[in-house]
């Protein structure tokens, strides 16, 4: 433990502790990964319109612009710039999101009642995702930071994550009528993480009740991970010329990664409210409540939140 804490203490680890630099680094990463996402849901009908190559371009371009200012804030204190260029992305994010929501339901698929277009078509809700991603960079630039009202609003979008990935796994197993039983699962585990999380969006929490909120997290992990085990395996196995085809028309296997994906930011938000709860709420029985403490032991909190050179 000893040991633990000392390496806490290095600079160089020093933003392990800063939740709102984690939540930059979280943003860029995710809107990275759908550049891939793109590249495997558009792929379907090989990019027929050229107005589906703009997220895989924005998606290609933001998160490079996001870790050039989140250097230039973290490392030499370049305030404006971060601030300005996640302005920018931030709005650019929503504005796509909400313009593949309307493109999605204007798609041919939904007029072709054929059985590969019910199964494949494209899924209108899936671009809020840019929209989920550009408020948090909002959220992260308008609300003071390492305050309850910060940690509230990474809960709930977390929580809007958890409610979007009920109505993804609800409709698209619904297309071959949970044809496995298991394909339930995510259905509930996603709405029991929904319903534990908006709790501390609408009445103050203790450390005890986070900790019941962890257990229900490391489930959601867990469902993730196996769910895109199942997903491979399904994959594998199905018919096709190539496994790229079949990843493509197939159990989309980047889907069940959500859950774990949801289940960091929800943990960020955590963090952040289990420090801001009064001492009272604390009973030192709690597991949130005992790592707390020997983490602001280990690692005090600085007031700018700047990595020292």
């Amino acid at each position: 433990m000893r040991l633990a804490s000392n390496l806490l203490r290095a600079p160089c680890v020093a933003w392990l502790f800063d939740t709102q630099l984690l939540l930059e680094l979280f943003i860029a990463s995710n809107l990275g990964i759908l550049a891939g996402d793109i590249v495997l849901a558009h792929s379907v009908n090989q990019f027929r319109r050229a107005a589906e190559y703009i997220p895989f371009y924005f998606s290609a371009t933001a998160p490079l612009l996001l870790l050039t200012v989140i250097v230039a804030r973290w490392r030499w204190g370049l305030h404006a710039a971060w601030r300005d260029v996640g302005f920018l992305v931030g709005w650019l994010s929503v504005l796509v999101g909400l313009a593949g929501v309307l493109y999605h339901l204007e798609s041919s698929f939904f007029a072709e009642r054929t059985l590969r277009s019910l199964t494949y078509a494209a899924p209108f809700v899936a671009p809020l995702a840019y929209t989920g991603l550009g408020f948090l960079l909002l959220a992260n630039r308008m609300v003071a930071p390492r305050t309850l009202e910060w940690a509230r609003w990474v809960i709930l979008l977390a929580t809007g994550g958890f409610f979007g990935n009920f109505v993804l796994s609800l409709t698209d197993h619904a297309t071959n009528g949970f044809f496995l039983k298991t394909e339930w699962i995510p259905v509930i585990s996603s709405a029991l993480a929904t319903g534990f999380l908006i709790v501390p969006e609408v009445m103050t929490v203790t450390r005890r009740y986070l900790d019941l909120c962890l257990i229900v997290l490391a489930v959601q992990a867990l469902v993730g991970i196996v769910g895109f085990w199942f997903h491979v395996r399904m994959n594998e196995f199905a018919p096709g010329v190539s496994l790229f085809d079949r990843t493509v028309y197939g159990a989309p296997p980047m889907a069940p990664l959500l859950f774990p994906n949801l289940v960091v930011l929800a943990l960020i938000g955590m963090w952040e409210l289990a420090a801001q709860l009064p001492e009272e709420s604390a009973p030192p029985s709690t597991f949130t409540a005992r790592v707390q403490r020997w983490a602001k032991a280990a690692a005090p909190r600085s007031n700018d939140g700047l990595i020292s050179a």
